[in-house]
This record gives structure tokens, sequence and C-alpha cells, in this order.
């Protein structure tokens, strides 16, 4: 063992890539300044309400690391790239379902190799101790993914690396050891605004920021209720889990989107171009086999049910003008 002291970023960095990490990073915690600045925003986007309905974005300890695990010192991002070169299809029949989706669930890939990554730093020094979370926990994963230099947040909200584009799925390892950190990413969206024109809700409320409310991604996923509203339903144009369109049109995916090594991200056969009028009947039996350890079993068989009886029932009218939320 080495004191804790003498673990360096480059050893933990080498741990990282060899677990099959694509990116990573670290961030140190003691700019409160910065700190401020994104509570700040953080704040300002919940007290306008755009969170909808996924109360557990309120969560006060989101706003300072410390408020979630006092003893952090850095904050260790990792990601992931999931891209793989299929394409959505247009056929009205066919349904869309985002490329987070297709393959196994994202949450154990990155956490079985999360857990080794932390077990490992525990075994570096008496005294090490480590948290670790893939979206499950009150942490602003894209604020310290940029923080710690992977990327940068783009307009459309998610986190643009120049190796994938924002085609990763993102973790984080806390460890109450201070670590040399990188230099936080800048931002290379410049005065594109394709994602802003793209979407066809208006989602993406200002550059950067994104209401779920408009956001079909949220409706396909996280809406419960028995319809969609009447501001969505038109405009799902076959998406019935998530929506990549914002992704789509960026230019920095376009020009680097990689295929990924990792084989679990490849796709389900059955979620490249799933049929509506199958997905419109969708049996709790049927949901259990076709949804192995997936992370589209968040969405439950009547919301699939609902999604493409909507996209159904609006195939007829595709370019309805879009109208806003009261």
């Amino acid at each position: 063992m080495i004191p804790a002291a003498s673990l360096t970023a480059t050893q933990v960095k080498q741990e990282a890539h060899r677990l099959g990490f694509h990116r990573v990073g670290i961030a140190a915690v003691d700019d409160e300044a910065d700190h401020a600045r994104h509570a700040a925003r953080l704040q300002q986007w919940l007290a306008q309400g755009y969170h909808a309905e996924m109360a557990w974005m309120a969560n006060p300890k989101r706003a300072h690391i410390r408020d979630y695990w006092p003893e952090v010192a850095a904050v260790i991002a990792v990601a992931l790239n999931y891209y793989t070169p299929h394409q959505h299809g247009d056929d009205p029949a066919i349904g869309k379902i985002s490329r987070y989706g297709w393959g196994r669930d994202y949450h154990r890939i990155l956490q079985r190799r999360l857990k080794a990554l932390s077990r490992w730093l525990e075994s570096q020094g008496e005294g090490i101790k480590t948290r670790y979370a893939v979206d499950t926990a009150p942490i602003q994963d894209k604020v310290w993914a940029e923080r710690a230099g992977l990327g940068w947040i783009g307009k459309h909200s998610n986190v643009i690396t120049r190796d994938y584009g924002s085609w990763v799925f993102l973790g984080e390892v806390l460890i109450n050891v201070p670590l040399t950190p990188d230099a936080p990413h800048s931002n290379h969206c410049g005065t594109c605004t394709r994602c802003l024109d793209a979407c066809p809700t208006g989602a993406i409320a200002a550059p950067y920021v994104v209401d779920a409310n408009r956001c079909i991604a949220y409706h396909t996923i996280e809406n419960r209720a028995a319809t969609l509203p009447a501001h969505i339903a038109p405009h799902l144009n076959g998406w019935v889990a998530g929506c990549d369109i914002c992704q789509d049109v960026c230019p920095w995916n376009q020009r680097f989107a990689q295929t990924t090594d990792v084989a679990e991200f490849h796709p389900y056969p059955d979620n490249l171009a799933p049929d509506l009028p199958n997905l419109a009947h969708l049996s709790e039996a049927d949901w259990q086999q076709r949804f192995p350890a997936s992370a589209l079993r968040r969405i439950k068989p009547t919301q699939w049910q609902r999604n493409a009886r909507a996209n159904l029932d609006n195939r007829s009218d595709p370019d309805a003008p879009f109208s806003p939320p009261p």
C-alpha cells in the first residue's frame, strides 16, 4: 500500500482507462465561486418549473457536492461512449427509441466499472474512502464532467466531448483524498443554434436551458399520465422512448461520433425498429420479455401503449403547428 497522500492523478487515470472508461478527468471541490454559480443556475431552472414532475431534481443536496458527502476532496469524472452507427428510419408504422436505450442498461455497465475503480482506490492507502454514482445521486453530473475537463455542456444541455460528441454516459467517483485537478473544458458551441432550431416542441427554452414540460424525451419516459399533452403528441414523429433530435443535428456528433467498443451498448434487435401497432398492445408479459436488463424498463407497459397510440393517432398530421403549453 502507498500513503494516501502519494496517490496521484496519473495513477487514477491509468486505472480508469485500464477498466475501460473512454474519458476520465479530475475536478477539485474547493471553488466556492463556481459552486455558487452553478447552484444559482439550478435554482433558477427549478424556480421556472422546468423540471416538470421530476421532484428529485429539487433535492437540496444537489446544489453543493459537500452537502451530499462532506468528506469529498475531489471528483473523478468518467465517460463511456455508447454510439453505434445504426440509424432511425422514417416509416410511420415504426417507432424510434433513443440510442441510450438500445442496448444493455448503462447503469449496470458503468456501476460495475465504477465499483472496480472505487475498490482499487480504497486499496491504495489506509483511510481512503470513496462513493460512486451513475445519475443515481443528487450530483450535477454534467457540471462535474465539464469541470473535470471531459467536455463542455452544449446548448442542448448534454455534455459534448471532442472525441465522441455527446454520445457518452457519465459517472463519478467521489474520493476523500485531494488529487491534482484538470482544467475545466472550454465551450465550443460558438454561434451554432442547430439544436434549438431542430427541436419540434421548443423544449430548449434558451441556449443551455431545457424545459422538460416541452421535451419529448421527458414525456415519453417520465410522464405517467394516461395521455400525452396536446402540445407534445402531434410532434412525436415516431418517438416512443426518449428523443435524439437535438443530438442528431449537432455538428460535433456528425463529425466525431465513433462506434463504441462496449459490446453491451450495441442494440438489441427489437429496439432498432419497433412496430408501433405491436407496442400499442404491449402486454405485461411481452414487456418483461422484451426489455431484459434494459434502461427502458423505466417506461412501463401502459406508457409504451400510450406513446405508440399517440404516434399512430397523429401520423396523419405530421406538420401540425406547435402550440406551447399554457
